[in-house]
């Protein structure tokens, strides 16, 4: 059975020891990064490769949001805006705005779902402050809660609409973060009050979403001491309680400086808080075993969640690929 863990590979291709350790230690999926994308036709093997060596349709990830963070682009594949591009055009027509949302993620996604990735790490709902690290930025979509949920949810249907689940990202928020999570901790020391009409209030509305991501930020408020990936308080009481999330919830990835500790160490705070995966990146072979060996098998509610997120995979309509993206050009244009 598989276990909860994702996981990834150094390069362009399968190694044979890559083979036998993801046959063996079985993660529930895999993620994708700039590293092993070439072309379009490497990348459909790679994912093959993935597939087959765990003898299942393994669900495969990537962070395809535009902008900053595109892991495929040019020469094979299109430039996409950041998530601001969509909150300006918002702010001049909201219907337009939406619009431009939905299109942007149901190309992305006929672009993602040709190479055999079927889950993106998208839409983000983090609101940004004027104090807080780059490391949102212009990738958020806006600064209100209402508006960075309504264009959320559109880049979530688009992805849907295309055969690609989204994962909601970085629940319960990155948006006050002064620190890149990267790098270093961040701590928001903000009161409950502000948060919950604000960095929470945005992922309310995206509850239902199927999957999500937490965010390694310490909200002293509710936790002084553990970022909310590794803090039951905030997953139980926050994620889970007040914003209603109640889809398959992956840690981001627990190599960032953000958390302390052995590996091992982080994916079992990890899981012992509330995550249901662990999401581990960039580590050498022997650290991918020791967090594999302590991630067990999806059970109970986390496989509840992992099969009802699965269950809402979908081969896409007919879909006129050349018409959207002069569409979506010209809208673009305006922003």
């Amino acid at each position: 059975m598989a276990k909860a863990l994702i996981t990834d590979a150094a390069g362009l291709a399968l190694s044979a020891e890559e083979c036998a350790f993801f046959r063996d230690a079985d993660p529930w999926g895999f993620i994708i990064f700039k590293r092993n994308v070439e072309t379009p036709h490497q990348l459909r093997a790679l994912t093959g490769s993935m597939r087959e060596s765990v003898g299942r349709n393994a669900p495969i990830l990537v962070d395809q949001e535009g902008g900053r963070v595109q892991r495929l682009g040019p020469p094979h594949w299109p430039k996409y805006p950041p998530g601001a591009a969509y909150g300006a055009l918002y702010d001049g027509h909201q219907e337009a705005g939406l619009r431009a949302a939905w299109l942007g993620a149901r190309l992305i996604a006929h672009d993602l779902f040709a190479v055999g990735i079927d889950v993106d790490c998208l839409p983000l709902a983090d609101v940004p402050v004027s104090e807080a690290d780059p490391v949102i930025g212009n990738r958020a979509y806006g600064t209100t809660p209402a508006k960075v949920a309504a264009i959320a949810a559109a880049v979530a249907d688009g992805l849907l609409a295309g055969g690609v689940l989204p994962v909601l990202k970085h629940i319960p928020g990155h948006g006050r973060a002064t620190a890149d999570s990267h790098h270093a901790l961040p701590v928001v020391s903000t009161d409950i009050a502000t948060l919950q009409s604000t960095d929470f209030a945005a992922f309310r509305p995206l509850a239902k979403l199927p999957l999500g991501m937490t965010a390694h930020v310490v909200f002293t408020a509710m936790d002084p001491v553990a970022p909310a990936t590794t803090s039951v308080t905030m997953v139980q009481q926050v994620i889970r309680g007040y914003i209603g999330f109640d889809g398959l919830l992956m840690s981001d990835d627990i190599s960032m400086k953000a958390l302390s500790g052995t590996l091992a160490e982080r994916a079992r705070a990890t899981l012992g808080a509330g995550c249901d995966l662990v999401l581990h990146c960039n580590g050498t072979f022997d650290e991918r075993r020791a967090v594999a060996d302590v991630c067990p098998p999806l059970a109970g509610d986390a496989k509840r969640r992992a099969d009802a997120a699965l269950g809402l995979r979908r081969t896409p309509a007919p879909f006129d690929v050349a018409a959207a993206r002069d569409e979506f050009a010209a809208m673009s244009a305006l922003a």
